[in-house]
């Protein structure tokens, strides 16, 4: 499998990827930069007054970014390949069908868990370096914080994983990679979306729904890839 998941990865040349994610990362950063210090310049209340606040609005631009990168893997990875039938040419070879498929989704999967993960440390990291020059948020990075925000972050980068998988489910049906990147947008605009309140993703029920979804969409296109025609 890991052989398998190696020559995914060079066949597809992950590296730009990896720069498109760095510099995903240093948008939300500027992003987050820039709603705080403008509150700040217009003589107005900061926009974040605790850190708990600003690690929310970070960790939401962070899962609805690589919900999105998601999408787009799946796309070369999956939908690409069957749309263009190159994929038969794979299935050519001695290798289990289902072990590519299981392949290929585990490349999209921990790509975006790896990415979710280091791109909040990373951001998180260089948002308290900035604050000890430019006020950006007038309270101080705990421990504790630390602490709450690392498990809630370990436990919406799986869910995020398996959520960032539910597009796939729209874009087997046609092959189709624009309808693949759209429900992806959908997906993030339902539950990322905020009025000054609590996100649809905060909701527990509705975070662990969208995770089984994905989960089902895996394990469909897993199975179904046995008796798929090219």
């Amino acid at each position: 499998m890991l052989k398998l998941m190696q020559l995914e990865l060079k066949k597809f040349h992950l590296a730009g990827y990896i720069r498109s994610a760095l510099i995903a990362n240093a948008c939300i950063l500027g992003l987050i930069c820039l709603i705080a210090l403008d509150s700040q310049s217009e003589g107005g209340a900061p926009e974040f007054t605790r850190y708990t606040q600003l690690l929310d609005l970070m960790d939401n631009l962070v899962r609805g970014t690589f919900i999105v990168f998601a999408s787009v893997l799946l796309c070369r990875f999956i939908v690409d390949e069957f749309k263009s039938k190159s994929i038969t040419i794979l299935f050519m070879y001695p290798i289990h069908r289902k072990k590519l498929m299981i392949a290929k989704l585990l490349v999209v999967l921990l790509f975006t868990f790896l990415s979710i993960m280091i791109s909040e440390i990373v951001i998180t990291a260089a948002i308290h370096l900035l604050n000890q020059f430019v006020v950006i948020v007038p309270d101080q990075l705990t421990l504790a914080v630390l602490g709450q925000q690392s498990v809630r972050t370990l436990m919406n980068a799986v869910a995020t994983s398996f959520m960032g998988l539910v597009p796939l489910y729209m874009g087997m049906r046609k092959y189709s990679v624009p309808t693949t990147i759209v429900t992806s947008i959908l997906i993030v605009a339902l539950l990322f979306s905020n009025n000054n309140g609590p996100t649809l993703s905060s909701i527990a029920l509705v975070q662990i729904g969208f995770s089984v979804l994905g989960m089902l969409v895996a394990y469909a296109a897993i199975r179904r890839i046995e008796y798929k025609d090219i």
